[in-house]
């Protein structure tokens, strides 16, 4: 080992990238890539050549990363911008993320930042996740969990009128405006699609189950496999770019904006959560006499009162709010419920070993580290404190009367984010300052932008 290979402190090993590029002979460059907070992928497109030496001896890249809004401007205001001078910090491997993607042709692989003492980045949001996890772990938890994925597949190219429309069959090329909810035929003609999709996963390392045709025109569903929280936010990373970077080779884009289409349903993206003992048993499992898990009721207890504080993490841009102008399968309170999906935590129906519950607010644009990190911390939270989650919701939920103790609005969602201790204890105070600021420039800057139906409705009208 020569003097300048150190040890990769996220125990990456060498002989991951030697037996990957033995693997695939041919490959000739790899994506290498963090997560910033709007789980967004920023790096570098490295030769095959280079893969090794980030396996020895990391890569640099700007801390400013994480202090960009989400078209790639620095914030002054997130604290990191322009610190020490500006300079680079060390990324290195997540062990188990290097794979291929067979429709570029490329490797990728994740990466994550740590400071010059061998720490984490307090910026980054994996690392906030991770230290929400090893509390739970110090507790003698292990979360367990799976994210659904919802996405609406469009034709990139416009109708005359500017509006953009579901995306032609992959199959037969035909257009279908109808809903086509729940479909097989609808599934077999974006089979190519999904076959590529399911394809690219395999050599990913990740295991997508399920796919349907969802209720909006266009919009489908993935589900992915449970397993440690850590890794099925990872998951979430590589799918929804495998999702992408498909879809392009097809002539279509994945659209993850949670309400693309104001009349239509919104694209949410669902965490299932469960803790495991030290066997792998499910501590959310019922009880002896059927009843639910005293710890899983007072996880949800602890969901409830932080609901209102993560909004802006659960809904993180304008267009996030426009999802629960509906509650058409949105959730529409800070309530929980068995078998109710209107309401913000839901338990499904199925009793036994498998029993948790499924936190239903996020919008799919969210960052799946941040929601994982403020779902964990809150669930841990009521576990500790033993917190009493209240009755269930056995109604579904009046459209207009959405708890007043949620916030109503993008502005509010970021005013009660930068003042909630909660939140800031969550995710840290770099990653809760560096949000909160960046949120708001973004606010500052969309609220200027006049929309085209403001020109049609009032333009010279009023």
């Amino acid at each position: 080992m020569s003097r300048n290979t150190q040890i990769a402190p996220t125990g990456a090993d060498l002989a991951e990238a030697q037996a990957f590029l033995k693997k695939y002979p041919d490959l000739q460059a790899i994506d290498v890539f963090l997560t910033d907070c709007h789980g967004i992928g920023r790096g570098k497109t490295v030769r095959r050549h280079e893969l090794e030496g980030i396996y020895t001896s990391g890569r640099a890249l700007p801390l400013s990363l994480f202090g960009q809004d989400v078209r790639g401007v620095d914030v002054d205001g997130s604290g990191l911008v322009m610190t020490a001078g500006g300079g680079d910090k060390r990324c290195w491997p997540i062990p188990g993320t290097l794979g291929y993607l067979p429709h570029t042709k490329r490797g990728q692989l994740l990466i994550t930042m740590f400071n010059d003492d061998g720490t984490p980045v307090d910026g980054e949001p994996r690392p906030a996740l991770l230290r929400q996890i090893n509390r739970a772990k110090a507790m003698g938890l292990n979360p367990m969990g799976a994210f659904e994925l919802e996405f609406y597949l469009v034709d990139p190219n416009p109708t005359p009128d500017g509006r953009y429309l579901p995306a032609p069959y992959a199959l037969t090329k035909r257009q279908s405006l109808l809903r086509n909810t729940m479909s097989v035929d609808e599934l077999d003609e974006m089979s190519p699609l999904f076959d590529a999709i399911y394809d690219g996963a395999a050599h990913l390392g990740i295991t997508l189950e399920t796919v349907i045709s969802e209720y909006g025109p266009g919009q489908y569903e993935m589900t992915i496999r449970y397993r440690d929280l850590l890794h099925a936010a990872d998951d979430v990373i590589i799918a929804k770019r495998l999702i992408r970077t498909c879809a392009r080779r097809f002539g279509m884009e994945a659209c993850f904006m949670p309400k693309p289409f104001g009349t239509e349903p919104g694209s949410g993206m669902h965490l299932h959560l469960s803790m495991a003992d030290e066997n792998g048993s499910n501590l959310f499992a019922d009880q002896p006499d059927d009843s639910l898990s005293p710890m899983m009721l007072n996880a949800i207890g602890g969901l409830r009162q932080t609901v209102g504080d993560t909004m802006l993490v659960l809904a993180p841009f304008l267009n996030s709010w426009r999802r629960f102008a509906s509650t058409v399968y949105s959730p529409a309170s800070d309530d929980w419920g068995v078998e109710n999906r209107n309401v913000a935590i839901r338990v499904p129906g199925q009793p036994g070993k498998t029993r948790h519950f499924e936190h239903r607010v996020a919008g799919v644009d969210a960052n799946p580290y941040m929601v994982a990190t403020v779902t964990l911390a809150a669930a841990l939270d009521g576990i500790e404190n033993k917190t009493d989650p209240g009755a269930p919701c056995q109604v579904e939920m009046d459209a207009q009367k959405v708890p007043s103790n949620l916030p109503r609005s993008w502005l509010e969602a970021i005013d009660r984010f930068d003042q909630s201790a909660f939140a800031r204890n969550a995710l840290g105070d770099c990653l809760h300052t560096a949000f909160a600021a960046i949120k708001r420039a973004e606010y500052e800057q969309m609220i200027q932008e006049v929309s085209r139906a403001e020109w049609d409705i009032y333009g010279f009208t009023v």
